[in-house]
């Protein structure tokens, strides 16, 4: 009887331990894209599946099939436990953190949004390591730079034209400066873009790039799109982890998501606009939407008139304690250095 019970009492012990040494974590990984997003679709689940196996399948993940947030609640939910892991717009937090948004300076664009996102990691490390600390921060990238679009059949080529229309802006730089130049404007999350556009509320638009003209269906409301030398404008994503689920984690697997995430998921993750932004301009001859260049002048004007978004922008960094001029200077050096 002695040994029965020492058997049952010795199986029940190498089931507990086999079940701890199987235990998985979960994560809800939100994407707040429309579902045939590549973000919904590519970006994140590749994300997911190096997860699983740096981990040996400790560490999962499932993306829902509708997001569970809004786009400017993704921080807020992964603070509050609602999704474990999620893609915050860094625009729609300005009033949170101030680093990342050193990338969405006006005219320090590329077209290289994978060295844009290097960079920007390479920045964050340097100058602000620290100051996203309501939840674990796993990488930074930048999207391939805006456009100006014009919905008549004039194209938008001097600050006549701007002063002139009602503009769809994206929150942040874009809609301050289209703002102080007396433009009318209309500004609101990406993701918006359409209902606002389609309904002819404004006529003209800025803040999207070809493909997120085309992701969100903006194509048939856009005559002609001007180009200027240095690209005007780029915006910035955090992907986050909650602190909580993040230290459910052993050190070890934390380690591994760690390697597979900053610059690498970065580099990753903004090569998809890269590729989707080659595709869209293809759609774009297609559709007859005209491509023009800035007028030098033009985009000399530009430059001046918002030349008060970077001088806000560090000034307001070196109040979060964050060397402003420093990480402003060392991030558009390394975008250089890194473009091809």
């Amino acid at each position: 009887m002695r040994l029965t019970i020492r058997t049952l009492l010795l199986a029940g012990l190498l089931s507990s331990l086999a079940g701890v040494a199987n235990a998985q974590t979960r994560l809800l990984v939100n994407c707040f894209w429309a579902p045939q997003h590549y973000v919904c679709q590519s970006v994140l689940p590749k994300w997911i599946e190096e997860v699983k196996q740096v981990t040996e399948g400790r560490v999962t993940g499932i993306i829902p099939p509708k997001s569970v947030a809004a786009p400017p609640e993704q921080l807020n939910s992964v603070e509050k436990g609602i999704t474990d892991v999620a893609v915050q717009f860094n625009g729609l937090i300005q009033g949170r953190v101030t680093g990342p948004l050193v990338a969405m300076n006006p005219f320090i664009a590329t077209t290289d949004a994978p060295a844009m996102s290097e960079a920007l990691w390479e920045t964050r490390n340097k100058f602000f390591p620290d100051e996203m600390d309501s939840v674990h921060l796993l990488s930074l990238w930048v999207i391939t730079p805006a456009e100006l679009f014009s919905q008549t059949d004039t194209p938008l080529n001097s600050m006549e034209d701007l002063v002139s229309r009602k503009i769809w802006a994206l929150p942040g730089a874009l809609a301050a400066t289209m703002k102080k130049i007396g433009a009318g404007v209309v500004s609101g999350p990406a993701v918006q873009a359409n209902e606002i556009i389609s309904r002819g509320v404004v006529d003209a638009h800025i803040g999207l790039s070809p493909t997120a003209v085309r992701d969100f269906r903006v194509i048939p409301y856009t005559k002609s799109m001007t180009r200027f030398k240095d690209s005007i404008y780029s915006t910035s994503f955090s992907l986050i982890i909650n602190k909580d689920k993040w230290n459910e984690i052993s050190e070890a697997d934390r380690e591994a998501i760690t390697n597979i995430s900053g610059v690498k998921f970065a580099r990753m993750a903004a090569q998809h606009w890269v590729d989707a932004d080659k595709t869209a301009l293809e759609e774009f001859k297609e559709a007859g939407i005209e491509t023009v260049d800035a007028d030098p002048a033009f985009e000399a004007a530009l430059h001046e008139a918002s030349a008060f978004v970077a001088e806000n922008w560090i000034a307001k960094a070196n109040e979060a304690g964050i060397d402003g001029q420093g990480a402003y200077d060392y991030y558009v050096k390394r975008v250089k250095e890194l473009s091809q």
